[in-house]
């Protein structure tokens, strides 16, 4: 029944399959592959489908820290509530890399109608302000 649930579609990103067309995923890769989808696309980029995405792209300029984090938090939370139907997600984690250009988003979820806890850690980058504390790398030739 779950598995039915879930079903299959278009892998993303887009690719070609063993037969010459397009690759078809199906199952928890499906329902992966369709949380990717949800978090890389901003709001505005779908033509026919404007309010489609997750609105954390709306944060690439913003400085590294608590305040950001929560953002990021809720935006992920929002957009998987209302377009990925499948999963219930449990927890979202965000996390600085060590060079701070970059956030892991740890989202914790399990697919509905199965008791399959599952987790998928997805990079989101920022660009680090020269003014932020701990930002040690030169200004670029432009900037001098």
């Amino acid at each position: 029944m779950a598995e039915q649930f879930v079903g299959s579609g278009w892998s993303f990103p887009l690719r070609i399959g063993p037969t010459g067309g397009i690759a078809l995923v199906s199952g928890e890769r499906e329902v992966e592959e369709a949380i990717r989808l949800v978090l890389s696309t901003a709001p505005g980029e779908r033509p026919m489908r404007p309010d489609f995405g997750c609105a954390i792209h709306d944060l690439v300029f913003a400085p590294v820290n608590e305040q950001t984090a929560g953002r990021i938090q809720h935006e992920v939370h929002v957009s998987l509530d209302r377009w990925e139907p499948r999963i219930q997600v449990e927890e979202v984690e965000v996390t600085a890399g060590t060079d701070r250009s970059v956030l892991y988003i740890d989202v914790r979820y399990s697919i509905r109608g199965t008791n399959n806890p599952r987790s998928l850690v997805f990079p989101f980058y920022v660009i680090p302000s020269h003014d932020e504390p701990g930002n040690d790398s030169p200004a670029p030739e432009s900037d001098r």
